[in-house]
């Protein structure tokens, strides 16, 4: 099982200098992969009465194709991960492109990791349909994956209509491999359907509801004739709550439910380097 981790963008903030240490400190140590979220607008909760949740328009959330091509220059081996990017409010096309170059740039190195996303704010400000997100995320994927591979492609579907056009250059992968991340049965079941993997929940702390999640995905995949050597699980593990040793023993039950990899969010209240040495820590302990 490969382990990885998440940025810290909000702890950091804005010094990408810091940014890079962190990410070259976690290639250094083994870490095969950094995780990074996606939003692109934060509701302002002095205008929007009554919002209660966390992420506002003062939380720091770094634009991840910009971050990664930067980091990717400073790096060899780790891979890119977008945990998640919410597809749906984005331009399917021009998410193809930049996912394209982020490849190129990286050596093949990138994996998209999307959802679906909760914040009506968010969607309403980029002009998108909160209400028919996740049908159409299951078109952009077909879209996106045409793009990457056909030199010019001729797609009609509900929302997309793309005729004797392409993108140039292709990525390095062929295609990029497309992780589909969330919690309800709608998206498990795209997951097991569409998906190269599926991607835990990391607000869920609870490893028997995470179970249950998975012997949900594998029930999908059964039904739609796939092999689960084809479908990667990522398990998420939270450093904010618990102890080394829950740590550990939480990591080892992902592997026993068949995870293919595990990303491990560092509590912020944890210097980023005392946090990234018990990720290898858990690491060596797989």
């Amino acid at each position: 099982m490969e382990v990885g981790v998440a940025i810290p963008g909000e702890a950091i903030g804005p010094d990408v200098g810091k940014i890079k240490e962190f990410v070259v400190t976690a290639e250094g140590l083994g870490m095969t992969h950094v995780v990074i979220a996606d939003h692109v607008l934060g509701a302002d909760p002095a205008y929007h009465e009554g919002w209660k949740r966390s992420y506002t328009n003062a939380t720091f959330s770094h634009e991840p194709f910009t971050l990664f091509s930067y980091l990717a220059g400073a790096t060899t081996t780790i891979r890119f991960m977008t945990g998640i990017l919410i597809l749906p409010q984005r331009q399917t096309a021009l998410v193809a492109k930049q996912a394209a170059e982020l490849d190129l740039i990286s050596g093949g190195r990138f994996q998209m990791g999307i959802g679906v996303g909760w914040n009506t704010v968010e969607y309403e400000s980029l002009n998108e349909d909160f209400h028919t997100r996740g049908a159409r995320s299951a078109e952009q994927i077909e879209v996106m994956r045409a793009l990457w591979t056909q030199d010019s492609i001729d797609f009609e579907g509900t929302w997309h209509h793309i005729h004797g056009a392409g993108i140039n250059p292709k990525p390095v992968q062929q295609p990029i491999p497309v992780w589909i991340a969330g919690a309800s049965q709608a998206a498990i079941k795209r997951a097991a359907e569409i998906g190269d993997g599926w991607i835990g929940s990391p607000m869920e702390s609870d490893m028997a509801k995470h179970g249950e999640m998975v012997d949900q995905l594998k029930s999908y995949a059964s039904e739609f004739g796939r092999d689960m050597d084809t479908l990667g699980i990522d398990g998420r593990l939270s450093l904010t709550n618990g102890d080394p040793d829950s740590h550990i023993s939480d990591a080892k039950a992902w592997g026993e439910l068949g995870a293919t990899t595990i990303t491990i969010s560092l509590s912020n209240n944890t210097p980023f380097d005392e946090g990234l040495q018990e990720a290898q820590q858990i690491a060596n302990a797989l």
